[in-house]
């Protein structure tokens, strides 16, 4: 090669790679988050899905997007995790959107209201249904962007100091739970108490509250509940398929890079199916261990039943008349619910049914 086209050649390369450089950089930049998690460290399911889907966001940008996970309480209580994204205080926060449900009754439907979509509909509803293109509507109006990052699938009916015979057997019973469900239980009598996790069982044990649900066999076990309280009754019906979210600062969202936008909705999705794949996997373990050491199962009686479902459409309604984005959400998951369960009761009821029925005694 000739000496000046070769000087040339080796102007044109470098004059390139400069151009590249600044490219590449801005599709990779450095950034570092802060995430504050809506449950304590000790449940490794729940918590765990943060760290799940932090550390695939570092691996799949080289390192270079950190996500720091901290517990409930460490840089901000539990209840003030939304206020503290939107704020800007953090990033974001792995948490149930239906823990703000007081601010807006919308909030309740990111995660469960009673009766509604079990988390394979809930799921379906996301994806599919396009339920995160509906929630984030209404999230945008709080500073916040969410992505379904978890589901615990249906939980139980939580703890309780004595048996439920009849609906009547509710009057007065102070109860932890969480979302538009206290409201629900509320007009059925019980005095409705939100708590956070990690402070359920000194509340029971101390007598302040009557009941409490968490979420089911594996985590309950964790937390020791069958250990102040002996009746464990099934099915937790305000929560078919609750769905954990992550919520972004909308701002900070925004700023994303598009190809960390991808990693972070990869990241999350995973961590979505990860957490229902444990849970399925570790209850039935669980369940035999409470029911070994003495934790007596009970199904609610079929006029609690009844009386809730009653009273949660009435709620709905109510609620749709006064509040334009609960009625919005609410119909839709409504509608996607009632035809899901049209062909659920052609096949998997009927598939699930059969199989229970033959499963093996013992």
């Amino acid at each position: 090669m000739k000496r000046r086209n070769f000087l040339s050649t080796a102007a044109v390369g470098a004059a390139a790679s400069t151009l590249a450089a600044p490219a590449i950089a801005q599709s990779a930049p450095k950034i570092s988050w802060r995430l504050t998690s809506g449950f304590p460290k000790a449940l490794d399911t729940i918590y765990g899905a943060a760290e799940t889907f932090a550390k695939m966001v570092s691996d799949a940008t080289d390192g270079n997007f950190q996500i720091q996970a901290f517990p409930a309480g460490e840089i901000v209580p539990m209840p003030e995790a939304s206020d503290a994204v939107a704020n800007g205080t953090v990033e974001v926060a792995h948490t149930c959107s239906y823990y703000y449900w007081g601010k807006n009754p919308a909030f309740a439907l990111g995660t469960a209201v009673p009766f509604m979509l079990n988390a394979r509909g809930m799921n379906a509803w996301n994806y599919e249904g396009g339920g995160i293109d509906l929630m984030n509507k209404f999230y945008a109006t709080q500073g916040l962007y969410g992505l379904p990052a978890g589901n615990t699938g249906v939980q139980m009916g939580g703890w309780w100091r004595k048996e439920i015979n009849a609906l009547a057997d509710l009057a007065g019973v102070k109860m932890r739970i969480a979302g538009l469900a206290g409201k629900v239980m509320e007009s059925m009598g019980v005095v409705p108490q939100q708590i956070p996790g990690g402070d359920i069982y000194p509340s029971l044990e101390r007598g302040t509250i009557d009941a409490a649900e968490w979420v089911g066999p594996y985590d309950d076990e964790k937390l020791g509940l069958n250990k102040v309280a002996p009746y464990y009754y099934y099915p937790g019906f305000w929560e078919g398929g609750p769905m954990i979210h992550l919520f972004f600062n909308l701002q900070k969202w925004e700023e994303l890079p598009e190809n960390y936008k991808a990693i972070v909705q990869g990241a999350a999705a995973y961590a979505n199916t990860d957490m229902l794949a444990k849970y399925d996997a570790r209850n039935p373990k669980a369940l035999r261990n409470l029911v070994a050491g003495g934790a007596q199962l009970r199904a609610f009686p079929e006029d609690v039943m009844k009386a809730g479902f009653e009273a949660a459409n009435k709620i709905y309604a109510d609620l749709s008349a006064e509040n334009a984005d609960f009625k919005e959400i609410v119909d839709a998951q409504a509608a996607f619910r009632n035809e899901a369960n049209l062909w659920n009761q052609v096949a998997e009821y009927t598939y699930d049914t059969f199989m229970i029925r033959n499963r093996p005694k013992g």
